[in-house]
């Protein structure tokens, strides 16, 4: 069997696991596995983690299946799951976002297994969504099903809910608990998903809170600065494209500019990644996209092997799927 490398892409974040990075070293387990004793990861085994041990990824199927820590416990819960509620991308760090991609690895390969489709069997999600979304909602959605849990779901809350009425969020949130044991929030106003979280007692998870998620230029170079990462900002993409490891392309969001439809036409278009800009880029480089995309990613580059952006989407499901089993059952 060959070795298997998964290197999941998020909105979130991006980061490389080291033990996905050199599959032949000498390494000693992070003391976050659980593991006390050094182990070299062999050519042809990718090893996960399981509450007490480690153990490699050719463990049958019906084996972690029957281990108690994919079934819904009746009075205790795995290893706790250090957040109870995903907010924003800063709750993570490198560590957790590797352990986080070892279990979304291990989603990966169970996804299509029918005997792995009891992992949530049991539990309830409740999606609610103030904003349109195709792929962040249907991604949740799949997620939560194909581990076994069902879905309450609200398309278009802010039309057909009691929003429309006047409730509050925070009087929401406290009624669709009650019918749920985890909720995925997307909201117009930035901070309702703290909100949110703060009125609720089960897991919530922002899918996305208007501009909340989407920090200002400003806010992202004051960070860097405040963390020591050098960092350089240029207006010609073609100066900088031939020197890039990943592109990060992303639309201009229009319905974040009110009436102001003058400052959306000016800043639509300056940025568009087409053929004359793949030709620059190395041959190990990614382009990525969070998508819906409009005309900043021209339809010629999907074909290129460099295109990464429908991987990405896909490989999200796989970590939502972990977060859903992390927040509910613990590690």
């Amino acid at each position: 069997m060959a070795l298997k490398v998964v290197n999941m892409v998020v909105e979130l974040s991006i980061a490389h696991h080291p033990c996905l990075n050199s599959p032949n070293s000498d390494q000693k387990s992070p003391s976050s596995w659980g593991c006390s004793s050094s182990f070299k990861l062999q050519p042809t085994q990718r090893w996960v983690q399981t509450q007490t041990t480690c153990l490699p990824l050719s463990m049958t199927t019906q084996s972690l299946t029957e281990d108690s820590r994919w079934q819904k416990p009746s009075s205790s819960m795995g290893q706790r799951f250090p957040l109870s509620d995903v907010i924003e991308a800063q709750q993570f760090n490198r560590d957790l976002l590797g352990r986080i991609f070892d279990v979304a690895g291990l989603m990966e390969d169970l996804e299509k297994d029918t005997d792995a489709h009891n992992i949530l069997n049991g539990y309830l999600m409740a999606t609610l969504f103030y904003e349109p979304s195709t792929r962040t909602r249907l991604s949740f959605e799949s997620a939560m099903k194909r581990l076994g849990g069902e879905v309450l779901t609200t398309e278009n809350a802010k039309e057909f809910s009691s929003a429309a009425k006047g409730e509050t969020l925070e009087d929401t949130i406290r009624t669709v608990e009650g019918y749920s044991d985890i909720i995925v929030l997307r909201h117009f106003e930035s901070g309702a998903a703290k909100q949110a979280a703060a009125a609720a007692t089960i897991p919530v998870i922002n899918a996305g809170d208007g501009p909340g998620q989407h920090p200002t230029q400003d806010d992202i170079k004051d960070y860097l600065t405040s963390k020591d990462v050098e960092w350089e900002e240029t207006s010609d993409l073609m100066d900088v494209a031939s020197k890039c490891d990943v592109v990060y392309q992303t639309r201009i969001q229009r319905e974040r500019f009110g009436d102001r439809t003058d400052l959306y036409a000016e800043a639509r278009g300056k940025f568009i990644v087409d053929k004359h800009v793949m030709s620059h880029l190395q041959s190990h480089a990614v382009v990525l996209h969070p998508l819906p995309r409009l005309d900043e990613i021209t339809v010629d580059v999907d074909s290129d092997p460099r295109a990464a952006y429908f991987r990405q989407a896909k490989n999200g499901l796989y970590i939502r799927m972990a977060l859903l089993k992390l927040l509910l059952k613990g590690w």
